[in-house]
Order: structure tokens, then sequence, then C-alpha cells
């Protein structure tokens, strides 16, 4: 393994991120700590008690899931789709090192700046409501796999994108809707039943539910099938980044 290679590509990702800060961090901190404000503190404070947790206290896996898929497609889909689109990723598929080792570089800086993003979050979080994590182990695994996961999705739509409008159009128009149709905001109990059933066909309730089981012991569905979902997922995802580096889709043509 080409581990300078890995190493070179993952630095100048992260570097990007450090030159951004108003954009990679502040920008996403700041719009979460908002909803923390509206529906945490005001809203949530004339709302009754969710599975034994408090309104604020419920939304905060929620939030901070939310940040966790939008940045993560937008990291690993701008990162690999600038070189494309300046003609640079020439030079790294011209170099010597692998599919694998591309994709490490790139997924695993977009999964980084994630990951800080959402501990940043949380602790943040903190300021606005009180609450626990019933099983912190867990709550790191869901929180790596779920921005390893999407990552690895925004690094297929970054190759897959030969536009800017492309590039935000999977994360603004179903990304987004899914996450807060996904019970970010509440738990799917609520529902109707006819609408309980059709949201279980919401992937990101999975994500969500298992997350939010980490913190409080309480899920809209098993934690042992939201690990499952959520491994399901990222197999198909490099299912699919494996068939593009063998076939060149949009890389070497």
């Amino acid at each position: 393994m080409n581990i300078h290679a890995i190493k070179a590509i993952y630095l100048f990702e992260m570097a990007r991120t450090w030159r951004t800060l108003m954009q990679s961090i502040a920008s996403p901190v700041l719009s979460t700590s908002l909803y923390f404000v509206v529906f945490g503190s005001a809203i949530g404070s004339r709302m009754a008690e969710i599975d034994g947790v408090s309104y604020g206290a419920f939304i905060v896996p929620g939030l901070i899931m939310l940040s966790i898929l939008t940045e993560s497609l937008s990291n690993a889909s701008f990162g690999i789709y600038m070189p494309r689109f300046s003609g640079t990723i020439y030079e790294v598929l011209s170099a010597p090192i692998s599919a694998g080792e591309i994709v490490l570089g790139y997924v695993g800086a977009a999964a980084t700046k994630s990951v800080i993003l959402g501990l940043i979050i949380l602790v943040t979080a903190r300021l606005f409501v009180p609450f626990g994590i019933a099983h912190p182990f867990w709550m790191l695994a869901f929180l790596l796999l779920t921005a390893v996961t999407f990552s690895l999705f925004g690094f297929i739509i970054g190759i897959w994108a030969d536009s800017f409008e492309k590039l935000q159009i999977v994360p603004m128009m179903i990304i987004t809707p899914l996450t807060f149709l996904g019970g970010s905001f509440y738990s799917i109990a609520m529902l109707p039943p006819f609408w309980q059933k059709v949201t279980l066909f919401n992937p990101v309730v999975y994500l969500v539910s298992g997350f939010r089981w980490s913190f409080y012991g309480v899920s809209d569905v098993g934690v042992g099938v939201s690990l499952a979902m959520t491994l399901a997922f990222m197999a198909v995802c490099l299912v699919v980044v494996w068939r593009v580096f063998a076939t060149g889709y949009k890389l070497k043509t």
C-alpha cells in the first residue's frame, strides 16, 4: 500500500478545510445551533416528552445526523469533482497509486471532516439542552460508519456530476428531504399506521434511529436492523466505486 500517496491526498483535502473554516465548520455549527434555539428551546419547552426524553434532547441525534449526511456528501463530492473539473485527476490516475488508495485518501478526508463537525455540534448542543449518552462506543461507531458511508456516496456523486448544479441537486433535492422525513424531529411512532410503513422505506430512518438509540436507548427500529442497513448501504457504495474504477466511468473519458 502506498501510504505516502494516501497521506498526500488526505492532507491536501484536509488543508482545504482549514483554509475555509467559516464555510466548512462555522457555518454548519451556526445553522445547527439555530435549530437548537428554535426547536429545542422555544418549541421544545412547550412539547411533551417523547419516549421519556425531552423534545430538546430528542432532536440532538437527528440534527447531528442531518449535518453528518449533508457535509459528508458535500465534502466528498466536491473533493473528487474539482480534480475532474480542472483536469488534475489525470495526474492522479497516472501516478503509481491504486484505485483503493485514491478512495482512501479522498473518502478518508471527507469522513474525518464530518466526524470533527459532528463532535463539535455534539459539544455545542450541551450549551442548549441537557442530554446523556447511554452507549458512547456505539455513538462513535454509528457516527463513523455514517460519515464513511455517505462520503463514499458523495464520492460517487462527484464522479457522476458534470456540472456544479448536478453536484448540489442530490443533497438538496433528495438527501435533505429524506433526513427531515426520517425521524430527525419526531418519532415515526407518532405517524398514522400507513405512513409508519411508508417511512420504513426511507433509509435515513435507520441511521437516525440507530444513532438515537446510542444516546437514549430508545429507537423506532431495532438497533441491529439499523446497523445492518448502514453496513448494507456502505457495501453497495463500495461496489459502485469499484465498478467506476473498473470501467473508468467519467474518469478516463
